[in-house]
């Protein structure tokens, strides 16, 4: 027997609800007993485990399963052994120190009035603020809003240069969108009208 993919019974589970393979393939790709895949087709073995999907992790390719499921003599072949499941770590909160805080509502000041193409959100995330300070201060209701100073945010170090020219990039697609959508439901109103 070959090498059996990662998580064999967990790939398994997968093949025996998206494949037309017979259990023998099945059970011989997987390292498993022809009896144990026929038990997972029945719901007895494997409950609970959750399907794990050996294309998206790169063990076996779309056409492989797809040639094995028209000749049932013809046995799957792992791509690449998988050892460990790459898992993503999220990004943390930056920590902004106190004496930077009060530097946030200036900044979200800045960028409303320079790049005002700019959702409250790609805001907030650029300043690591919140949405609803941002929105205050857009519509000018911010509590101290006539202490603030339009500052670059780049200079007070809230964000970095790559990270504004990314955002603003973003929501010039955005905006270019929403023009030709636009546009497109103008032209689709005058050919109704017509």
């Amino acid at each position: 027997m070959s090498d059996a993919p990662f998580m064999p019974k967990a790939t398994a589970v997968w093949l025996v609800e998206n494949t037309t393979l017979t259990f023998k393939q099945i059970a011989q790709f997987c390292n498993l007993h022809e009896l144990e895949v026929k038990g997972i087709a029945d719901g007895d073995v494997a409950r609970g485990i959750k399907a794990y999907n050996p294309i998206l992790a790169g063990q076996l390719s779309r056409e492989e399963i797809e040639e094995c499921s028209k000749d049932p003599q013809k046995n799957l072949n792992l791509l690449k052994k998988v050892d460990e499941v790459e898992v993503k770590e999220r990004k943390k909160p930056r920590y902004t120190p106190l004496s930077k805080r009060q530097d946030r509502p200036d900044a979200i000041l800045w960028l409303c009035k320079n790049a005002s193409e700019l959702t409250d959100g790609q805001i907030s995330k650029l300043v690591g603020s919140t949405k609803g300070t941002v929105s205050l201060i857009r519509k000018r209701s911010y509590w101290n809003f006539s202490n603030l100073k339009p500052r670059d945010p780049v200079i007070l170090a809230l964000c970095t240069q790559e990270a504004f020219q990314k955002s603003l990039e973003k929501a010039k697609r955005r905006v270019e969108r929403e023009k030709k959508a636009k546009i497109r439901e103008e032209k689709k109103a005058q050919a109704a009208s017509i």
